[in-house]
């Protein structure tokens, strides 16, 4: 019996190396597109799909390099799956034809407190929102904002201040009427109904669930993402904006903008503009952990994020437009 010559054997192995190089891609896309939360490290490893989906495209190009088709065509299946779930966002969608009042709304995240309180109300003078919702917002902060001038701007709060980075609040020019917390695993989500002058009653959320940084904060996590409520067409008009420490690779929030919701940022083709880590803090690729979603008869005219220092998430602003 003879030994199977060597050129053979050789490319035996790069064909099983060819094969594994497109293993951890496929799997990636294959757990993307079930929706299934998996424990602790895929959550946190999900929101990183558009650098991956990126990156796929070495598996289908190395494979034709070798001549490996059907490695190659199997590559390119993936990459296609993976660019079909993130390219979408960058492409912007159509408005319903919306014709009420305008509502401009902005959302920050202030760090537990430690976010320029003056950078934050400077900020609002520039976009001038008529809705402002605030997570990790603390006694500290809310002095800190009242001192900045944010009370001659939006005069009314509704909320739940809180030490450390439980607390939310949601500051408005119009009238606010609080409705109760959502709250899970301390995380304080403050909701309110803000009667806009010549148009709906528009339901808003500051929305921070947990942050599941641990394996025991998982659980809370999506506890605080299910209690949302969903889009209801025909009901009041709802706008859920904030901190969700998810992004729309995560299948819990892809559930919940499947009730009818569409997300500010992906309706104006933004969906891939990081918000978290903010410019100059962790040395990660950043991620959309931030949103605004808009009842499906809402149509979003601009969206934009910002810098604020002594925060790592960027505040957000939309300018919407009610039924």
């Amino acid at each position: 019996m003879t030994d199977e010559p060597a050129p053979r054997r050789r490319w035996r192995w790069v064909t099983v190396l060819a094969w594994l190089l497109l293993l951890p891609f496929a799997a990636w896309a294959a757990l993307r597109l079930t929706g299934w939360d998996a424990g602790l490290y895929w959550i946190q490893l999900v929101a990183f799909t558009p650098y991956v989906a990126a990156a796929s495209v070495a598996a289908p190009l190395t494979a034709l390099l070798l001549r490996r088709w059907r490695i190659a065509a199997a590559g390119a299946l993936v990459t296609a799956v993976l660019g079909a779930c993130v390219l979408p966002r960058a492409l912007a969608g159509g408005d319903p034809p919306a014709a009420g009042r305008e509502l401009r709304i902005m959302t920050a995240n202030m760090a537990a407190g430690a976010a320029s309180a003056e950078a934050v109300v400077g900020l609002v003078r520039r976009l001038k929102p008529d809705v402002l919702t605030v997570q990790e917002l603390t006694p500290d902060a809310v002095e800190g904002l009242k001192r900045a001038g944010l009370g001659d701007l939006l005069p009314t709060l509704a909320g739940s201040p809180a030490k450390g980075p439980w607390g939310s609040g949601i500051y408005a020019r119009f009238p606010l009427r609080a409705a109760p917390v959502i709250e899970y695993g301390n995380f304080r989500q403050a909701v309110a109904v803000v009667r806009v002058p010549g148009g709906p009653e528009v339901y808003v959320a500051s929305v921070h669930p947990c942050a599941p940084r641990f394996g025991y904060k998982v659980a809370c996590w999506a506890q605080g993402l299910r209690a949302l409520p969903g889009a209801e067409p025909r009901g009041v008009v709802r706008v859920l904006a904030g901190d969700f420490n998810a992004t729309l690779d995560h299948g819990a929030l892809r559930r919940l903008v499947g009730t009818g919701y569409r997300d500010a940022a992906d309706a104006t083709g933004q969906g891939l503009s990081p918000t978290w880590p903010a410019k100059g803090w962790r040395p990660i690729p950043g991620v959309t952990l931030d949103h605004v979603l808009a009842d499906p008869r809402v149509a979003v005219r601009a969206y934009s994020t910002h810098l604020v220092p002594g925060t790592d998430h960027r505040p957000l602003f939309a300018h919407l437009v009610l039924p």
